[in-house]
């Protein structure tokens, strides 16, 4: 196996398009303020069309165009990627130290076990792994490549070497 790194929440979120306005168009609605969009830009999210300055996040206001290209909506809120998973994100505990994983937090993953980036590391000898570093899953334990085929060695059969 190869390490990589994951977000502990995988919810949907919504793309948020920067749009050039075309002079020769019909101005549109912004769904914020139900004003005509008059700007050179606008944005579109949510299958609507906003003024920039009208697509904020419901707690913190910061405007959502400017922050990145996504939006977390949940209750009938508009939400910026922070305040999404600070309200409704799911957390869960470390395979390794069982403490709990914030839902903002940096991960790694082996099949179904989910590790903080500090814990994910050879359970005999402690070296931590990389992105992209070689790990061996056997019997829930993360092994080392050195590891893994000394416990092979010990029960009798060599990992076949090519």
């Amino acid at each position: 196996m190869f390490t990589s790194r994951y977000r502990y929440n995988n919810d949907k979120s919504f793309r948020i398009q920067m749009l050039s306005v075309q002079p020769d168009t019909k101005p549109k609605g912004c769904a914020g303020c139900n004003r005509k969009i008059k700007d050179r830009f606008l944005l579109k999210a949510l299958d609507k069309f906003w003024h920039e300055d009208c697509l904020k996040c419901a707690c913190c206001d910061c405007r959502l165009g400017e922050v990145g290209s996504t939006l977390y909506t949940k209750a009938n809120l508009i939400l910026c990627r922070r305040d999404y998973l600070r309200l409704f994100g799911v957390t869960g505990n470390c395979a390794a130290c069982s403490k709990l994983i914030p839902a903002f937090e940096m991960v790694m993953r082996a099949k179904e076990n989910v590790y903080h980036l500090d814990c994910f590391a050879c359970q005999l000898c402690n070296q931590r792994f990389c992105v992209g570093d070689k790990f061996f899953l056997k019997n829930n334990m993360i092994l080392c490549q050195t590891d893994y085929e000394e416990g092979l060695l010990k029960e009798g059969y060599a990992p076949q070497i090519r």
